[in-house]
């Protein structure tokens, strides 16, 4: 077992029996008062973050699944080295909820429908300097330091379970997402312009992505870096997750330096194959498009299945991208695309692959009791 892989785990069972400081509770049934039971829960998820007393760490936020319409969530406070808050959802019940199923959290609007507006997504970020959009100031994700997030299904807005750090960019930054969904607009998951922690990457695991759009900078899951050479260790680690958008898989953020992400035993699923000869273009299913002068993409790749016009973006923006293969790399591309060394190419459809195209489903009906 390699350092950077025994500090993985060494992280995932320190956080797992966390003694937690101060637990809110959330629910619609709940009296909207303290949030100290389930009798008092708060309504929102939101008054629960705002209740977060200190950034002494250790705190949780456990929601009663049901369908929350917010958006732009943020804590009152970060968590702490080896002391991370929790939000989570009771999923299977055991954590007192008298139900079981899915919380989800749709940033949309309730009367009209999906909002994909630029900067309205489930985490709060936002930048006054941005043309258009939730702009009226400059907002940094970096307040989600150190936090764990379980069983949570985010929709209805421009990205989902993404982190884009603004005029914090450059600073260390950790959130463990496992067992989400996580839908946009632009990204469905993914995190933005940190600086590496070598033992202390973000990480998800076993999670769904899928992002709707394919103009510009937009991915199932987008990944930026600060550094201006490539760091040894990842930003970001995904484990055992799906990605699904109509374009690209990953891509590099346009604004990003350096970026380096490790996929291990992750699906990869792009539905653009299109007709180049009938002016159609792919972005490949890892994406470095338009990446500005500088910017880099370093993906490690373990046990990956990927399925896509192409592996990589065609012509000169390839060259941005690195890449290492470990285990068995599959790939399923147009019949004129090359691939690399260490991937298996796949000549037949891969009905597996592609029968995780849908979000988990509720495994119960969402707020029953």
């Amino acid at each position: 077992m390699t350092p950077s892989i025994r500090a993985l785990v060494w992280l995932a069972v320190l956080v797992q029996f966390t003694s937690f400081a101060d637990t809110f509770y959330v629910s619609k049934l709940g009296n909207d008062s303290d949030g100290r039971s389930w009798n008092t829960a708060f309504r929102t998820i939101q008054q629960a973050l705002n209740a977060i007393p200190d950034s002494r760490g250790s705190h949780r936020v456990v929601v009663r699944p049901d369908t929350y319409v917010e958006a732009n969530l943020s804590p009152a406070h970060s968590g702490a080295p080896g002391a991370y808050n929790t939000l989570v959802g009771d999923f299977d019940g055991r954590l007192g909820s008298g139900t079981n199923g899915w919380c989800i959290i749709d940033s949309g609007d309730p009367q009209k429908g999906f909002k994909s507006w630029d900067w309205w997504s489930t985490i709060r970020a936002s930048d006054k300097h941005w043309p258009v959009g939730n702009n009226q100031e400059t907002f940094s994700s970096l307040i989600w330091d150190r936090w764990q997030l379980r069983h949570l299904y985010t929709a209805g807005g421009d990205a989902g379970l993404f982190w884009d750090l603004t005029n914090k960019s450059g600073e260390g930054f950790t959130v463990i997402v496992e067992d989400c969904v996580g839908t946009g607009r632009a990204f469905g998951g993914g995190v933005v312009y940190p600086t590496v922690r070598k033992d202390e990457p973000t990480v998800f695991r076993r999670c769904y992505f899928l992002a709707l759009d394919w103009v510009g900078d937009t991915a199932a899951v987008l990944l930026g870096g600060t550094e201006t050479t490539m760091p040894e260790h990842p930003h970001a680690v995904f484990e055992d997750c799906t990605f699904v958008h109509p374009d690209n898989a990953v891509a590099l953020s346009y604004a990003s330096q350096c970026a380096r992400g490790r996929f291990t035993r992750c699906h990869m699923i792009v539905l653009n194959f299109t007709q180049p000869e009938m002016g159609g273009k792919s972005t490949g299913i890892l994406c470095t498009q338009g990446h500005k002068p500088g910017g880099r993409l370093h993906v490690d790749l373990e046990d990956c299945t990927l399925a896509g016009y192409s592996l990589f973006t065609p012509g000169d923006d390839a060259a941005a991208l690195t890449h290492t293969v470990r285990g068995t790399n599959r790939a399923y591309v147009q019949f004129k695309q090359s691939l690399p060394p260490g991937f298996e190419r796949l000549g037949t459809w891969p009905v597996d692959l592609f029968s995780r195209m849908a979000p988990p489903p509720a495994s119960r009906p969402i707020g029953t009791r």
